[in-house]
Order: C-alpha cells, then sequence, then structure tokens
C-alpha cells in the first residue's frame, strides 16, 4: 500500500516535462542505445539521491542557509545556460555516428547538474515528501521512499527506451528542431535561476 503511494507520487513529482527530461530525451534520440540507456541510470542515481535527500529533510538545510542556496543559485543558473547554448547550437543530427564518444564523467557531471543544481526542485521536493514522510505511519517510511524510487526508475528507462526505439523516425531536420527547442527550454530555466538569485540580492 505504501509502495504504491511512494510509487504513484514518485511518478506525479517526476513526470512534469523539465531538465532532467530534455537531458534524456536529447541523449536517446541522438546517442547510441547503449549510451541512451547509460544515462538514463546516471539521472536515476543522482534523482534518488535527490528524492532521498528531500525526504530525510536537505530542504530545510538550504531554507535556513541563505549562502548555500544563492551559491547553487548563482552556480546552476550559469552551468545550466551554458548546457542549453551548446544544445541549440551542436550540430546534432540523425546521423548515429557523429559524437558517440561522450566521456562517462562528462554524463556523469551533466546529470548531477541538471538533478542538483535546481534548488526549487530541492525546496519542492522537500515540502512534497518531506510532508508524506511527516503523515506516514511509524514503519512505513521504507516502502514508501522505495516506491518514489521505483518511479524514477521507470520513468527514465521508459524515455530513454522509447527515443531509442523510435528515433528512426525523426528526420535531421526534426531532430535538429528537437535540439533548438530542448536547449531553449534549459537556457530559459538557466535564466529562471539566475533571476532567483538576483532577486535573493535585492
Amino acid at each position: 500500500m505504501y509502495f504504491l503511494q511512494g510509487l504513484t507520487l514518485g511518478l506525479a513529482y517526476v513526470a512534469p516535462i523539465g531538465v532532467q527530461n530534455m537531458f534524456v530525451i536529447d541523449t536517446g534520440l541522438t546517442q547510441p542505445c547503449m549510451k541512451a540507456y547509460q544515462t538514463a541510470l546516471i539521472v536515476i542515481f543522482f534523482d534518488i539521491s535527490l528524492a532521498l535527500a528531500c525526504f530525510f529533510g536537505i530542504g530545510a538545510l538550504m531554507d535556513t542557509l541563505q549562502f548555500l542556496k544563492m551559491a547553487v543559485l548563482l552556480i546552476g543558473s550559469l552551468i545550466v545556460m551554458i548546457m542549453g547554448i551548446k544544445l541549440f547550437t551542436s550540430k546534432d543530427s540523425a546521423d548515429k555516428s557523429s559524437d558517440v564518444d561522450i566521456p562517462i564523467l562528462k554524463v556523469i557531471s551533466m546529470a548531477c547538474v541538471v538533478t542538483w543544481f535546481n534548488p526549487q526542485a530541492i525546496i519542492d521536493g522537500s515540502l512534497l515528501l518531506g510532508a508524506f514522510r511527516v503523515a506516514l505511519p511509524l514503519g512505513s517510511s521504507t516502502a514508501f521512499i522505495a516506491g518514489v524510487a521505483t518511479a524514477s526508475c521507470i520513468w527514465f528507462l521508459s524515455i530513454a527506451v522509447l527515443t531509442s526505439l523510435f528515433r528512426s523516425k525523426f528526420s535531421t531536420k526534426i531532430l535538429r528542431g528537437i535540439n533548438i527547442v530542448c536547449g531553449v527550454i534549459i537556457f530559459a530555466y538557466g535564466i529562471k535561476l539566475g533571476w532567483s538569485f538576483i532577486q535573493m540580492l535585492l
């Protein structure tokens, strides 16, 4: 019962289109299948680590330590905007032989950024998951957070599998368009983080 609660809440928490989803979608459409699945697993790792941190209250720490929140906002906004610029100016196409040797450390660092350099996700996740943790009966926390983690696995692996299977249906022009859209969304998200940092200075 509590596992299913965590599963459904986890899907609702991770499903809205965001930087993580854009990152996995773009990888699935432009990289070999194994690279797409590898990326999805790395994103899952960071997403579950964030969910655990939110569940156990890191959002409260960020609310208490304003300098930490500001540092994450500033660094996160700059890195996310750079990622967006690189994405919508990239030459990726339907040619699967191009740019297949993305270093694993780069994939890990990018997955970390799109997950952890998002103060709003940390705070929102803390409010959502933290509130449920308080409301859960004693001894049910493990089943609940296991459901949340399972939701993350199902969601990101599904995205990776679907985009990898159907990418042959996309022409070079469509793939280029998707890159541009994903890049613009990620860049806009970086601007949003930067604006939040500026508002904290005012």
